[in-house]
Parts: structure tokens; sequence; C-alpha cells
């Protein structure tokens, strides 16, 4: 193993970084490829200026409202103030270490230290960022206070106990008519596990796109459409085994999300990416250290950190809904939920 290559004394961190990005996944992780991710330069910035924060709270402009007066050359025309909304925004903050052996590197000569970690490392991430949306998405749909209930029973499309439990062609439309009502055209993309895609592809409700090769043949490729909506089919999403007295079941959620669900940014870590050498263990290894920060901050809905222990939150703080609440003016009014482009179908396939 050449030190100049892996020792921590002239290991390049950036140009390792810009490697791993090079190196394509073999992973789904479908939800960070939908484009419901929308890299947010407002957070960013928030960030950045700030030295060591882990947490801020951003403004969120309310709409213009009121009654237009009439304007005849008699009435007094009165102003109105506009109102702000504050949205709690929080960074997450991850990191993991993996070790390569002196000896194994002898014994596997033909191995390529750099590709195989690289490799690993970019799918490893890709899988703990998307782990990271699903369990915001759990906090958020486990919400509590009146308002949030609301928003949780509007964007929830749960058809496990009806006569018709599995997807239908009426399902999607349904359920981003019932969260967003006449704004339901925010929605862009619908990711699901494959058991409800292929309940789909069975009912011939999914229409996949198509394209014509060199030949001028036609063929499909994987993306699919339902009503409009692209598909994304991907295992990770939540699947529950319900302990039904008749007759159990698995319930299966589809999200519905349009493009800028998320607010995006990676706030980074001062030492992403760094090696250590430790000639004596082991007879002489190396270790790669990773760590990251990012924020995935869900439209519309606001982080309060009201059981957060440390400065960045575990997956099952980002799982309790107490955590989470839609943004307010702190004087009792919330943002109309029709605004945020995250729904769910429950569904048994």
């Amino acid at each position: 193993m050449s030190n100049a290559k892996f020792d921590s004394k002239s290991f390049n961190a950036e140009a390792f970084g810009k490697y791993i990005d090079r190196i394509p996944s073999t992973k789904k992780n479908e939800l960070l490829k939908s484009g419901v991710l929308k890299n947010s330069i407002s957070i960013a910035e928030a960030f950045s200026s700030q030295s060591g924060a882990y947490y801020a709270r951003l403004p969120m402009f309310e709409r213009l409202k009121g009654t237009a007066f009439n304007y005849d050359g008699q009435t007094d025309i009165l102003s109105e103030k506009t109102g702000s909304f504050e949205r709690g925004v929080i960074v997450v903050g991850r990191a993991n270490a993996w070790t390569e052996l002196d000896f194994s590197y002898d014994i596997t000569s033909d191995t390529d230290f750099m590709d195989n970690i690289a490799e690993q490392i970019s799918e490893y991430w890709a899988e703990v960022d998307q782990n990271t949306i699903l369990k915001t998405l759990e906090g958020v749909f486990s919400m509590k206070g009146a308002n949030n209930i609301e928003f949780i029973n509007k964007h929830t499309y749960d058809i496990t106990k009806n006569e018709k439990n599995t997807v239908n062609a009426e399902s999607l439309n349904n359920a981003i008519q019932n969260a967003c009502g006449d704004n339901k055209n925010k929605f862009s993309v619908a990711i699901m596990n494959s058991v409800v895609a292929t309940n789909l592809e069975n009912l011939q409700i999914l229409n996949y796109f198509s394209y014509n090769d060199a030949n001028g043949v036609q063929r499909d490729i994987s993306l699919a459409a339902w009503n409009g909506r692209t598909v994304f089919i991907d295992d990770s999403m939540p699947a529950e085994y319900v302990e039904d007295e008749t007759s159990p079941y698995t319930k299966y959620t589809t999200y519905i999300l349009g493009e800028g669900a998320f607010d995006y940014a990676d706030i980074g870590a001062k030492t992403p990416f760094e090696m250590s050498r430790d000639p004596k263990t082991n007879g002489g290894e190396d270790t790669l250290y990773s760590r990251q920060r990012k924020v995935f901050a869900p439209f519309g809905i606001s982080y309060e950190k009201l059981n957060q222990e440390s400065l960045s939150p575990t997956d099952d703080e980002l799982a309790d809904g107490s955590n989470w609440s839609l943004v307010s003016d702190n004087n009792g009014n919330f943002i109309d939920h029709k605004a945020i482009p995250i729904a769910r179908i429950i569904s048994r396939g």
C-alpha cells in the first residue's frame, strides 16, 4: 500500500470528494432522483453566516389577503398589513468510518482500494439521505395539534379499510384533490413500493415512457406515468405488516410530492473526508472518516426541536411528530395546508 496515496498527511480530501461524486450508485434511492429536492440559497446563507449554527428560524411571507373596497369616490380605502410565518430548519449531521487492512490488500492485490471505498461511500450516503427524508415524512405525518392533524387527515388517503383496498385508476387523483383541492396540479411525482406498482401494471394503468432506438424500434424505459405524474418505484417506501384478527395484511405507503417539496442545502463539514494511518494495529491499517451536515426541510413545515437532546436530530427524533408543525405566525395563524405539495396514499397494494 503506497503511503503517497493513502497516508493521512498526503490524503487530498477535496479530490476524494469529487471522485466519490463520479461513482454511479446502483441503489434505487428514488426520492433523491425525483426532483422533490430544491436547492435553497436562503438556507445555505443562513447557516454560512452563523458560526457553528445548527438550527435557524426563517421567515415565510404570507400571501396578500383582504376584501377589495368599492372604488366609488366616497369609500375610504383602508390598508392592511402583510404577515409572515416562521419556519424552523435543522441541520442533520451524520458520520461514519471504514477501515481497510494492509493484509487484505496483500492477499487481494488486484483490488483497487480507492474505487472500492469510494463506490460504497457514494451508495451509503445516498441511502442515509433517503432515510433522513423518510424519517422526516414519518414525523410530518405524526404531528400533533388541531391544525396539524387537519393537514394529516387531508393529505392522507387511506383505503386499507375500503372495499377496494388496493390502488386503482382513481386513487391518485382522489388523493391529491383531497389534499390540495384546485391546487392539485402542484403534485408531480409518485414514489411507491414495487407491490403497488405491479398492481397498477396489472390494471394497465401505468403508462411507460418510450423512445425510438437507432433502428427505429420503439422501446419502453423504466420511467412511467400515473394520471400524468411521474412514477418512481422503490421498495424502501414504508410497508407495515398489520396483525388483523380476521385477515392479516401489509399496508403500503405511496408518497405523492411536488417539485421542490423539500428545500435542501448541503451545509458541509469542516473535514468531510480524512484518512488515518495506524501502522501497528492488525499489522497496519488505514481508516477513512466521512462526515456530512445537510438540511432537508419540507415546504410549509417547521422543525420545532421540542424533543431533541443534541445538536443534530437522531432518526427517532426526526420521526417524532412533536418536533414538527405547520409554519405559523405564532399568533394562531397557520399556513394554508393546500399550499403544501406533500401527500400519501395508504393501501394494501
